[in-house]
C-alpha cells in the first residue's frame, strides 16, 4: 500500500508534491535500514519501497533524476539511506535499459537498497568524520558485505540472487566481458558495483566534496569512448553525462542546472542560475542546448554552486519547457 499522497498526485498539481514524495521515500528507507529488526515484515517493507520508487520514476524520469541527484547532495536523513536510494534508482533505470528479466531487476534494485545494511550506523558515522577510518572501522568496512548478507537471511530474505549480489557487491569482475555472457549473479554484481562507486563519488562527505557526475563517470570508465566498459556506457546513455539535477558551466560563462534530458545525447535543457560574473539571476534563464548556443562547457560539483533556489519551481519549469509547442 503506497502513501495516500502518491495516489492523489494527478495532472500538473502533482509536481508540487514530487519533492516531498522523494523526501518521504528517503526517510522511510532511512527508518527501515536503521531499525530493520523492528519491521513486521522486512521483505514486505522493501517491496513497498521498491514499488514506491518505480511509481515515482514511471511518473516522470527526468523529474525523478533531478530530485534524486539533488537529494544525494543535500540529504538530511543520513548518508546510508541517501546512498541506497541513489543506487536503487540508478539500478532501476539501468535494468530498464538492459531489459533485464523481472526477477533479475528485482534482485538488483533490492540489493541496492540493502547492500550496506550491515553497517548502516557506521556508514553514517564515516560520512560525518574528517579523519581516516580507524583500524576497527576498516575491518568493519571490509566485512560488511558478508554481514549484510547474513542479516538479510536473518530477516527471512530467501531470494538467493538478492542475497548473493549483496554478499559480493564489492568484488571486482572483468569489465570487458559482455554482460549478456555473464551469469545472472555476476552480471548484477558488476552493475551494482559500478553504480555503488559512481553514487559514492557524487555524494559529499565531511572528509571530501562530491565530484561532478561527469568526473565520476570518467573515474569509472576512462575519458575516451573506447575505454568505456558496458555498464558505464549504458549509464551515460540512460541518464546523460550531465544528468538532470546536476550543475554545469555554459560556454557563455553562466552556471546552470540541468532540468531535463533531450533526444540528443548530452545536449540537455538547462536553466542558468548565475551569470558570467557569478551574479545570481533574478529569474532562471532557460536554454535548450540541443538548439545551438549556449552549450555545456563543463560539469560542476554541487559545492561550486552557492545560490539557493526552489526545486519545485525548477521541476515545473523543466516540465513546462519540455512540452511540445502547439501552433494554432
Amino acid at each position: 500500500m503506497l502513501p495516500p499522497l502518491l495516489a492523489r498526485t494527478v495532472h500538473n498539481e502533482e509536481y508540487e508534491d514530487l519533492l516531498s514524495l522523494w523526501g518521504d521515500l528517503e526517510s522511510a528507507l532511512s527508518v527501515l535500514l536503521a531499525r530493520p529488526m523492528q519491521a513486521r515484515s522486512f521483505q514486505a517493507k522493501v517491496r513497498q519501497l521498491d514499488q514506491w520508487l518505480q511509481d515515482l520514476v514511471a511518473h516522470d524520469i527526468d523529474a525523478s533524476l533531478y530530485l534524486m541527484f539533488q537529494l544525494a547532495a543535500t540529504s538530511h536523513v543520513g548518508y546510508s539511506a541517501s546512498h541506497a536510494l541513489v543506487c536503487a534508482t540508478l539500478c532501476h533505470v539501468m535494468a530498464r535499459e538492459l531489459a533485464l528479466p523481472r526477477h533479475e531487476r528485482n534482485a538488483l534494485v533490492r540489493a541496492a537498497f540493502t547492500m550496506n545494511i550491515g553497517m548502516t550506523a557506521l556508514q553514517d558515522e564515516l560520512a560525518q568524520q574528517r579523519e581516516k577510518p580507524s583500524a576497527a572501522q576498516q575491518e568493519a568496512i571490509k566485512s560488511h558485505s558478508v554481514r549484510s548478507q547474513d542479516l538479510l537471511e536473518h530477516l527471512h530474505i530467501t531470494d538467493d540472487l538478492w542475497l548473493e549480489v549483496v554478499g559480493q557487491h564489492h568484488l571486482t569482475l572483468g569489465d570487458r566481458i559482455p554482460l549478456a555472457s555473464m551469469d545472472a549473479q555476476d552480471r548484477l554484481t558488476r552493475i551494482l558495483s559500478a553504480i555503488d562507486r559512481y553514487a559514492a563519488m557524487i555524494s559529499p562527505r565531511k572528509s571530501r566534496l562530491g565530484r561532478s557526475a561527469t568526473d565520476s563517470v570518467r573515474a569509472l570508465v576512462g575519458r575516451e569512448m573506447n575505454q568505456r566498459d558496458e555498464v558505464g556506457y549504458i549509464l551515460v546513455r540512460s541518464i546523460g553525462l550531465c544528468p538532470p539535477g546536476t550543475f554545469v558551466r555554459l560556454d557563455n560563462g553562466d552556471i546552470a542546472i540541468v532540468l531535463r534530458r533531450s533526444d540528443k545525447p548530452n545536449l540537455p535543457l538547462v536553466a542558468s542560475l548565475l551569470d558570467h560574473n557569478g551574479q545570481a539571476l533574478s529569474e532562471p534563464r532557460l536554454h535548450r542546448t540541443s538548439d545551438g548556443k549556449p552549450r555545456v562547457q563543463s560539469a560542476l560539483a554541487r559545492a561550486a554552486v552557492t545560490v539557493e533556489f526552489d526545486h519545485r519551481t525548477m521541476v515545473r519549469i523543466g516540465l513546462y519547457a519540455a512540452q511540445p509547442i502547439n501552433h494554432l
